[in-house]
């Protein structure tokens, strides 16, 4: 059986940060990914990554407590502010410690890192590297893990990419390992570790319509939750108001950020009609910006009633070629237009998930030894609603954090744990794919798969109501009873990718399961949950986080607190 110190579970921006942080305290580590490391979804990131540098002196001062204002009023208050005064505190040192690494930012004329406005902040605060920021990100990340490796006699960082986690194994309260495939191989085994670090990236492939990759299912969340460990706030599914039409590509709010406006089939910057977006326009929150082209569209004001047009002409070439060069490429190669002499076809999509795994500002779940980062996790630092450029600073962050305190926990390590139980979870995994590849139903796992996305986009989307909700909780219900006459076309194990995401899929119903009843319990608006036929905040009954337990039966509810410190709620003001 192998063992490693500690087991991180997802090869992004940051399971590779919490990898670094493990190694950096002579604590052997191992990554386990999907995919390789640069393939992670963490490379598609493009705007930019928030911190209170104050790199451009327009008469305004920036600081911590500005971001961490931001941060909680764009939560609509449902973010734990512990975690966000936390995070905005570490964002500088962090950045410049990625500087440091190599990270090839953009720079101002004095050559200062770069930023741009973003996030509801109204002045720049992002910091980029082009429209790439993500690729720029993961590659001085990337160089590091190939620095230790490199460094060391011993196997002190091991990589396992292309490998899938199908099971957490906990004994007693305790995380012992995990059970995992060897997609190339198909062999499945146990890894034995004393700490576990899930790191696994968002789950929005459970929508169609989505800027996500096919890699990010719902199994990264679905494998803690399926071991007892409650999601959080699961409800909250972030729509990014602009990407490319028919495509789902993110078109970043960097776009916005330099100057990019939003058309309606009038020519007309619509935005200015709304009491919410009037005063912040292109650059105001994400879900009110989303909701706003919806009822733009909705009220005949679109293009063929399905989209906008994200204008950057007046921007001009030298700034689409020197900030947007990604966006420029993207446009060209998948719709044949240059945004430098046309306007972009947009229209809203499903782009983040706000809940995922409930731990807090250390990054520690209810099970010992078990730690979570980046959009897996939900510490919560987004609450209701995230702003721009406050993801890749949270997998910075906190991937930090939970690679230094699982390195602190093992070092307290005595004695081996888990054996008999992981060689009991691997048998049983064994069963159960062995199962599934022998399986005689007649269902298409295809077929499930688009009808659950279909469910998703139409009934759980931007805005909802009850009867729509109670809809999409009993065709899920249908969906996961369907799932067990799923049969494959092919029955090996080696490289069988149909196996795979057959197994995925399991995740993506129980997580959309989450999702739905959360939301369907929650009766009010906030932040990206807008219920129709509940549409004001409710601070006396919902600011809670809503959590989540598996159970055989489907999803158990619960509730906790909100962490507030200085901010205290009040309501929107436009």
């Amino acid at each position: 059986m192998k063992y490693h110190d500690v087991i991180v579970v997802g090869g992004g921006l940051a399971g590779l940060r919490a990898a670094i942080e493990v190694n950096r305290h002579n604590v052997k580590a191992a990554i386990i990914s999907k995919v390789h490391p640069l393939r992670s979804h963490s490379v598609a990131a493009q705007g930019g990554i928030n911190a209170p540098l104050e790199n451009h002196f327009r008469g305004i001062y920036d600081n911590w407590e500005k971001h961490a204002f931001d941060t909680v009023k764009g939560s609509d208050y449902l973010a734990d502010q512990d975690a966000v005064i936390r995070m905005t505190k570490d964002a500088a040192d962090r950045i410049y410690e990625l500087e440091h690494w190599g990270c090839p930012f953009s720079r101002t004329a004095e050559g200062r890192i770069a930023q741009r406005p973003f996030g509801g902040a109204g002045f720049p605060r992002a910091c980029y590297a082009a429209d790439k920021t993500g690729h720029a990100l993961l590659h001085t990340l990337y160089q590091q893990i190939i620095q230790f490796k490199q460094a060391s006699e011993r196997e002190e960082l091991v990589l396992y990419d292309e490998w899938l986690v199908t099971d957490l194994v906990i004994e007693e309260d305790v995380c012992v390992g995990v059970i995992a495939m060897d997609i190339i191989s198909g062999e499945i085994e146990a890894l034995r570790a004393n700490a576990v670090i899930f790191a696994t990236g968002g789950s929005g492939r459970i929508y169609g319509n989505t800027t996500n990759a096919l890699i990010n299912t719902g199994m990264g969340i679905a494998v803690p939750y399926w071991a007892g460990v409650p999601l959080k706030d699961m409800e909250f599914i972030q729509f990014h108001p602009t990407t490319l039409l028919g495509k789902n590509i993110l078109m970043t709010e960097g776009c916005r950020g330099e100057g990019g406006f939003l058309l309606n089939n009038k020519g007309e910057r619509f935005l200015g009609k709304y009491d919410d977006s009037r005063k912040d326009m292109e650059i105001a929150p994400r879900d009110i910006i989303a909701r706003n082209i919806v009822k733009e569209i909705t009220a005949g004001y679109g293009y063929d009633d399905s989209y906008v047009l994200l204008d950057l002409r007046h921007l001009g070439k030298d700034k689409i070629f020197q900030r947007l060069p990604g966006i420029r490429d993207i446009c060209m190669e998948f719709i044949g237009i240059d945004p430098s002499e046309s306007p972009i076809p947009i229209k809203p999509g499903q782009h983040y998930t706000m809940g995922g795994i409930d731990c807090n500002a250390e990054c520690e779940t209810k099970i010992k030894g078990l730690y979570a980062a980046g959009e897996c996790a939900c510490i919560s630092v987004h609450g209701a609603n995230r702003l721009g450029g406050n993801s890749l600073l949270d997998t910075i962050v906190f991937g930090t954090i939970a690679g230094r305190n699982a390195a602190k926990y093992v070092q307290n390590i005595r004695g081996e744990k888990g054996e008999k139980r992981l060689n009991d979870n691997l048998k049983l995994t064994k069963q159960n794919i062995d199962k599934i590849c022998k399986s005689t139903g007649g269902e298409k796992p295809v077929t499930i798969k688009n009808e659950l996305n279909k469910i998703m986009d139409t009934k759980v989307g931007i805005f909802r109501d009850a009867s729509a909700l109670r809809e999409a909780a009993c065709e899920i219900k249908a969906l996961q009873e369907r799932y067990h006459q799923i049969k494959l076309d092919y029955s090996g194990t080696r490289v069988n990718l149909g196996l795979i995401w057959v197994l995925e899929l399991k995740g993506n119903l129980d997580v959309a399961e989450a999702c739905v009843m959360g939301a369907m319990a929650r009766e009010e608006s906030r932040g990206a949950h807008f219920r129709t036929d509940f549409p004001k905040r409710d601070d006396s009954n919902w600011l809670k986080h809503t959590l989540c337990y598996f159970t055989k039966d489907g999803t158990r509810l619960d509730y906790s607190p909100v962490n507030i410190k200085q901010f205290v709620p009040r309501e929107r003001k436009y």
